[in-house]
């Protein structure tokens, strides 16, 4: 159990730098203010399946956190929460697919879209709109177009980029009874 948890806290860790960097220096404007295309939640999707839905709310939560502080303000608690909710539901992935099996075909594939569609949904139409009219008094108009269309953008980098990299994964690992005795 002890080897688990230091490779979770390195998951975290490294996971953290990634969505970072990525949410930090690959943004693709979606022409919503405020709203870009974020790859970075391929490597949540990814991250939360291979290690659980605390190391996901983790890599959410830090990473988030650490590319609104770069930007010189403070973070921007609602967004970061919803990211820490995607990075939760995604690790919930790792219950129903066995990545760790190599095990990705397409009943694994289609769990992985779908609960990742389900996170993002929740977190970007239900946590961050109605935390944003909470916490910073937004207009609900702005922030409801806002999350609709992060939702939409970050399921689309969530699935077809996470999952390729779930697959990928998935066939590094050599699958139980693969290996023949001679």
């Amino acid at each position: 159990m002890k080897n688990n948890s230091i490779k979770t806290v390195v998951a975290v860790g490294i996971g953290a730098a990634l969505f970072f960097v990525l949410g930090r220096f690959v943004q693709i404007p979606s022409g919503v203010p405020n709203t870009n295309i974020s790859v970075q939640y391929a490597i949540l999707g990814l991250l939360g399946a291979m290690y659980g839905p605390v190391a996901g709310a983790l890599i959410g939560f830090i990473g988030h956190t650490l590319i609104d502080l770069s930007w010189g303000g403070s973070p921007w608690w609602s967004w970061v929460i919803a990211s820490t909710v995607v990075g939760a539901v995604c690790g919930l992935v790792g219950k129903r697919v066995a990545l760790e099996e190599g095990v990705f075909g397409k009943k694994e594939m289609i769990t992985f879209a779908v609960l990742n569609i389900a996170a993002h949904i929740v977190a970007w139409l239900v946590v961050a709109p109605v935390l944003d009219i909470a916490i910073y008094a937004e207009p609900a108009n702005k922030v409801f177009a806002q999350g609709a269309m992060a939702a939409v953008v970050n399921s689309l980098t969530g699935v077809i980029i996470g999952g390729l990299l779930c697959m990928a994964y998935s066939k590094t690992i050599a699958g139980k009874g693969s290996l023949d005795k001679e």
